[in-house]
């Protein structure tokens, strides 16, 4: 396990959350899953406890801990894409598999977890600052998905 992991809280589905990831992200994996030793608050002996998996390059520990806590958009993995297709392919799979749209590129999984699909030409465009920034902002604040052409077109003026 790396020295610093992100570790994520479920209900009891981490290890189909991390199977969906390794089959929607690149450089995504499913590692080692770990069994509970014995029974404990929510769960039995051999139930799966915890499981080790890699977002798009991020080491991260998906823990089964029962429904004590939920998750909020104060915590979210944030994808940059390449264009509308990449765009589109991450916002397809995460909201048509049982998720949720939300404002200016942010979405929830089945299971609760925020994600930033957030494309490269919106980053620069607030990079650039200026007039530019704000006009690709106020194109943003409007969308749910982000509409690639429509920022680039904001961008332009």
């Amino acid at each position: 396990m790396a020295k610093n992991t992100i570790c994520v809280w479920y209900d009891k589905d981490a290890e189909a959350a991390a199977r969906f990831y390794a089959e929607t992200f690149p450089d995504s994996a499913v590692g080692a899953v770990h069994r509970a030793p014995t029974d404990y608050p929510s769960g039995k002996v051999d139930d799966v406890l915890m499981v080790e998996f890699t977002v798009a390059g991020i080491p991260c520990l998906g823990l089964n801990g029962g429904p004590m806590f939920k998750h909020s958009e104060a915590f979210s993995f944030l994808i940059t894409t390449d264009d509308q297709q990449e765009t589109d392919r991450y916002w397809d799979a995460i909201v048509g598999n049982g998720g949720q749209e939300s404002q200016c590129g942010w979405c929830k999984d089945r299971w609760g977890i925020s994600w930033q699909i957030t494309p490269r030409v919106l980053t620069e465009a607030m990079a650039a600052g200026g007039a530019e920034a704000k006009r690709a902002f106020t194109a943003m604040m409007d969308m749910r998905k982000i509409d690639v052409a429509a920022i680039e077109a904001a961008r332009r003026g």
